[in-house]
């Protein structure tokens, strides 16, 4: 069947089918986003151990051999999420537990910390701040810590640092 006959829910479908299927026998790895058009099929996949060029070719060979020739005019990309990707799935957070985030939220903040928790409802960051001291003058440092559940979260990317030489 040709998916440029099919409406996009039903292709959508389909591709869904096809995960599972892909997924269950690569269970290292896990679907981040799939945007579907009229001609064109995004693919979005990670892994806990990351992404090799081989695992998007895997599920774009997977994904054409259930539409065989069919898919020759349509444009299908299957890619990593990227270094530079926000975070989206509970996957994803979990394996990037231990390293330093921003984090943009819904109300309008920005913290930038440590993901020391993943759970399947929230995260835990911690940082570190300078506070005016309870008695005196001068200030000191404290580590704080917020908790922020997944619906609160606008936007969550990896810190990227690059060690001084």
């Amino acid at each position: 069947m040709s998916p440029s006959l099919l409406n996009v829910s039903d292709l959508k479908e389909i591709l869904e089918k096809l995960f599972i299927e892909f997924f269950d026998d690569n269970k290292e790895l896990f679907l981040v986003d799939l945007n579907v058009d009229s001609f064109k099929i995004d693919i979005k996949i990670d892994g806990d151990n990351g992404v090799k060029v081989s695992d998007c070719v895997l599920l774009s060979k997977h994904i054409k051999k259930h539409f065989d020739t069919e898919l020759d005019d349509f444009s299908l990309n299957v890619s990593s999420a990227g270094l530079m990707s926000p975070l989206v799935t509970y996957r994803q957070f979990l394996k990037n537990l231990k390293r330093k985030l921003n984090v943009s939220l819904k109300e309008g903040d920005d913290i930038k910390g440590s993901l020391i928790k993943v759970s399947e409802q929230d995260i835990t960051l911690e940082w570190t701040a300078r506070e005016p001291k309870p008695v005196g003058k001068g200030k000191v440092t404290v580590k704080k810590n917020k908790l922020i559940a997944f619906e609160e979260i606008k936007k969550a990317n990896l810190v990227v640092e690059f060690n001084k030489i």
